[in-house]
This record gives C-alpha cells, sequence and structure tokens, in this order.
C-alpha cells in the first residue's frame, strides 16, 4: 500500500505517502490511492484535523511519475488528466484544517499538494519547486493559483518561470511555509499542531476553514456576507453553547464529535 491512514492523536488523521521506490512520485495508481483515503477521511465524523506526511526520509513528493508519464500516448493522458486532479482536488476540498508537514523534497506536484492544505510546515531539508515549464508543462495541480494566492502573483511567477528551488528559510521568509522546524521534526510539529487545533470546536473548525476559502477572493462586502452564513451555522449549534458554559465555568470545553 502506497498511502496509509495513521491516527496519531484523538480526532487527529494523517494520511501517509509511502512510495519509496518512487520518492512518493505520483502515478496513477497513487493519485487513485491519495483520493480514496481523503474520501475515508471526509466520511469519518471524528476527524477534526488532517495531516498529509510521507513515510520516505528523503521526500514529501516529487511530483508527477514521469517515467509512466513517458510511456502514455496523448489520449492515455487526457484519460490520466481526471484522476491526477481528483487527488488534488480532494486535498483541496478536504472540510476540516489540513496540515502538510514537509521533509525533503516537495517538487512539482509533491509542492502542489503541500500547496492544497492549510498549513505547511517546513523542516530545514524541505525543499520546494515547480519545474514543469523546464519539461514542457506547466503546473496542473493548482500550483499556478494556490501558490500565487500563497505567495503573491510576481513571487509566483518567479518561481514557475524559473523553476528555481527554494529551501526552508526562503520558503517560511516568503510565505510559502507556515513554520520552520529542524530537520526531520516537520512531522513531529503537525502533530504537535494538530492536536492543539483538534481541541477546537469541529464545528466552529469546519465553518471557519469554509468562510475563509470561500470570501478570500470576493470584494469585502460579499465576503463578509460568506462569514456572516458561516458565523450563523455556527453560533446556533450545540458547540457554542458548549464553549460558552466552559468559558463561564473556568474548564475546558468538551465538545462532542457529531
Amino acid at each position: 500500500m502506497t498511502v496509509a491512514i495513521e491516527r496519531p492523536g484523538e480526532h487527529v488523521a494523517e494520511i501517509v505517502m509511502d512510495r519509496p521506490d518512487a520518492l512518493n512520485a505520483v502515478d496513477t495508481a497513487q493519485a487513485t490511492a491519495i483520493a480514496g483515503a481523503c474520501a475515508e477521511v471526509t466520511d469519518d465524523r471524528d476527524v477534526r484535523v488532517v495531516i498529509l506526511s510521507s513515510a520516505v526520509p528523503k521526500a514529501f513528493c516529487v511530483g508527477a511519475d514521469l517515467k509512466e508519464r513517458q510511456a502514455l500516448s496523448d489520449d492515455d493522458l487526457a484519460r490520466q488528466r481526471p484522476l491526477a486532479r481528483r487527488a488534488y482536488n480532494c486535498v483541496l476540498d478536504l472540510p476540516m484544517p489540513t496540515i502538510a508537514a514537509v521533509d525533503g523534497y516537495a517538487l512539482g506536484g509533491g509542492c502542489e499538494l503541500a500547496l492544497s492544505c492549510d498549513l505547511i510546515i517546513a523542516s530545514d531539508t524541505a525543499v520546494f519547486a515547480l519545474p514543469e515549464v523546464g519539461v514542457g508543462v506547466i503546473p496542473g495541480g493548482g500550483g499556478t493559483q494556490l501558490l500565487s494566492r500563497r505567495i503573491g502573483l510576481n513571487r509566483a511567477a518567479d518561481l514557475i518561470f524559473t523553476t528555481r528551488r527554494v529551501g526552508a528559510d526562503e520558503a517560511y521568509a516568503i510565505g510559502l511555509a507556515d513554520r520552520r522546524v529542524a530537520a526531520g521534526d516537520a512531522v513531529h510539529a503537525a502533530r504537535d499542531l494538530a492536536a492543539l487545533i483538534a481541541a477546537k470546536s469541529p464545528v466552529a473548525l469546519r465553518n471557519a476553514k469554509q468562510a475563509l476559502r470561500t470570501g478570500f477572493d470576493l470584494p469585502i462586502g460579499e465576503g463578509l456576507e460568506v462569514e456572516d452564513r458561516a458565523w450563523r451555522n455556527t453560533a446556533f449549534s450545540a458547540d457554542r453553547a458548549e464553549g460558552v458554559t466552559a468559558f463561564v465555568e473556568k474548564r475546558e470545553p468538551r465538545f462532542r464529535t457529531r
């Protein structure tokens, strides 16, 4: 199995890529496995936070499997395209907060998988790049859209047009990574962060994520309407009642899985 789901903590699921012979390169089977894992954790109402990580020491994911691609005809590639898109979209569309734990190479589609998460933790060994234009294609897993939204249009153009690699220091400095940790500590840091987030209201977490994602590119007035709808969906829930009661009683809230 090249993708596994682990449970490193309460209300936390970790999708672990494990294709060491290819440094987690995404072929058709790997794309299908990633999409399947995302579907499984989406259906699990106990999951409040998802981590995307790698069991391969040298790499988070090195992108598309070019050895497989070389053997594909144009018709084969066209048929494969929806499967590849589904893998990236499934990560992007996870309804709960998501964290990418990046040790080693996150290249091409691997970088895009990380960008599809809400938060990116990079260890000192992390290397990010979108090298697609150097091999005659463009980023196709959301890279042109997600990177520009993360670091700005001009910086994204620099990385995409030049295909240059970015280490952890620069990634953190330009906002490509949200946290930087010591080599080998990305997964540990991601689990600690996931535990912190998972203690919060699951209803509020999902609605906050929806408001952030939906309202980001809208004019401020429309964005505030998105926020208001998300607020109403949260404020009249049992989670809000428990949260306020816990605050008044000076105790930690006990949010229930629903």
